[in-house]
């Protein structure tokens, strides 16, 4: 596979994984233009009546913290439609894919506090950490929060495959829409 990027192929191989998993349950999905900014899926319910956008994130499980990338822009980057699919390809290309479908306003949070949390830990010798633009979205913070953190070990798992999150109104992304 001389010269092919291979982040352009995990990147690409996760929003077809979840444009999969979409249609496979009724939802009407379709890949955004490139370059569309904070989208690369617009999805409407079955009824038409829904409509609302995701950003894939894809990783093979090779890191460390088991995360996403993502940047301090993503602190900002929040709406009651909008979702993240966040897509753990497994350890190698016959492995069970798992994603995690998360409302945007959640990650942002998670996002901005567990930084904030991180730059207030000493690093390295006892030496603060430096400010910058990269951010993690890990399925465990403890190191980051301590062990009772309500974003430990586990956190996640209340995203795995949770597909009814886009249309279900009951969700604190849709209420936040009915008070605004």
């Amino acid at each position: 596979m001389n010269g092919v990027n291979h982040t352009s192929l995990t990147g690409a191989a996760g929003e077809h994984l979840v444009m999969s998993r979409l249609l496979s349950r009724g939802f009407i999905a379709a890949l955004a233009p490139q370059g569309v900014p904070n989208m690369d899926i617009v999805v409407t319910s079955p009824d038409g009546k829904t409509l609302c956008s995701i950003q894939v994130k894809s990783r093979w499980d090779k890191g460390a913290d088991g995360g996403w990338h993502m940047s301090k822009k993503h602190e900002d980057i929040f709406d009651p439609r909008m979702f993240y699919c966040f897509v753990d390809l497994g350890r190698s290309p016959s492995s069970q894919e798992k994603v995690y479908v998360v409302p945007s306003l959640i990650v942002a949070n998670v996002l901005k506090k567990t930084h904030e949390a991180w730059l207030k830990i000493p690093g390295r010798n006892g030496q603060p950490h430096n400010d910058n633009n990269m951010r993690r979205f890990r399925p465990d913070y403890s190191n980051v929060l301590g062990q009772n953190s309500s974003f430990g070990a586990g956190w996640l798992e209340q995203y795995h495959e949770a597909w009814e999150t886009l249309i279900a109104p009951d969700h604190p992304a849709a209420r936040m829409e009915e008070e605004a």
